[in-house]
């Protein structure tokens, strides 16, 4: 593991101080869900509670860290990178609703062909609970934010417009692209908690940025999972992960030439608004060794380019 994941992965034990650990550990995500259900004899009860436990070792609170911005005092480009990361925020209640449905619509699809697939989709469909409210946190903090700070007020058409629900998908392409998303929002929280002036504002974009980094690590064990159990080829990921860095790709966001024009639902990563001499994340090459590394966990196929990761795809395509 590169430097760099492993600092992203234990970002989080920095920001939250944890809570008294109980006589079962420290509680953490189960990165072999598989061999968890098929070998280790874990049931759906037991993966719940683990979920449950790391949930509440991570909750913080909106209204304090918000009471820690001095909002007298923050700068015109930061108050940009607010205004945006409340926007971007919006859209992700709708892939949270949506990965529900479409998980508890899987399992009933494998309960009786494959008992484990269903298991792991119920697992996932289960903890997308705690992964919308913990977004909720970050969409209610920067879009109050946003309000005390005097920002562009978003319409109630735009909030309604970025609620549209993502059609259904693969449900490992789906993981995937959830995992590739958390690691753009990461990179770009991480980036953005280092340019900011304010130290409370700075403490927020912290937070929320280890909120990423865990989801991340839940879709890659979802993914990874998925691949174990031999029901999902691994083309499926390195096919999404090629569409964010192929030329022009995704990973770009609305800096590419070519946004999609997209009638069914928002990419947040479409919709962030760069204004001339203001600040915005990019550090494509971090996000790019965070996505190979990524695929690396959910598949155990190694890449470390872009022009790898199109051949090793076309490979698994059969091309």
């Amino acid at each position: 593991m590169s430097v760099l994941a492993r600092g992203l992965e234990h970002e989080e034990a920095t920001v939250v101080p944890p809570k008294a650990l109980s006589p079962e550990g420290r509680p953490a995500i189960q990165a072999e869900l598989y061999e968890a259900l098929t070998q280790r004899g874990q049931s759906l009860v037991d993966i719940t509670w683990e979920q449950q436990r790391l949930h509440e070792s991570r909750r913080w609170s909106v209204v304090e860290l918000l009471s820690h911005v001095d909002v007298a005092h923050v700068g015109e480009a930061d108050r940009h990178l607010v205004w945006n990361a409340g926007r971007a925020e919006l859209t992700t209640k709708p892939g949270a609703d949506r990965l529900e449905r479409l998980a508890d619509q899987e399992c009933r699809r494998w309960q009786e062909k494959n008992p484990t697939v269903a298991a792991i989709m119920q697992a996932c469909g289960t903890w997308s609970r705690y992964w919308n409210e913990e977004e909720a946190h970050h969409e209610t903090a920067f879009n109050r934010l946003s309000s005390v700070l005097g920002l562009e007020v978003i319409s109630d058409a735009t909030f309604i417009e970025f609620r549209k629900v993502f059609p259904d998908d693969d449900m490992l392409r789906t993981l995937t692209l959830l995992s590739i998303s958390e690691v753009v929002a990461a990179v770009d929280y991480g980036q953005c908690s280092q340019m900011v002036q304010d130290p409370g504002l700075r403490a927020l974009f912290k937070q929320v940025a280890a909120d990423e980094v865990q989801h991340m690590n839940y879709f890659i064990a979802f993914a990874k999972a998925l691949v174990d159990s031999g029901a999902y080829n691994a083309k499926e990921a390195f096919a999404v992960a090629h569409l964010f860095l192929r030329d022009g790709g995704e990973v770009h966001g609305s800096k590419r030439e070519r946004v999609e024009s997209r009638d069914t639902h928002v990419n947040w990563w479409d919709r962030l608004e760069h204004r001339e001499g203001f600040y915005a994340p990019d550090a494509l090459r971090k996000k790019e060794q965070l996505i190979f590394h990524a695929l690396k966990r959910i598949t155990g196929i190694t890449v470390a380019s872009r022009e790898e990761l199109e051949d090793t795809w076309m490979d698994l395509v059969g091309c």
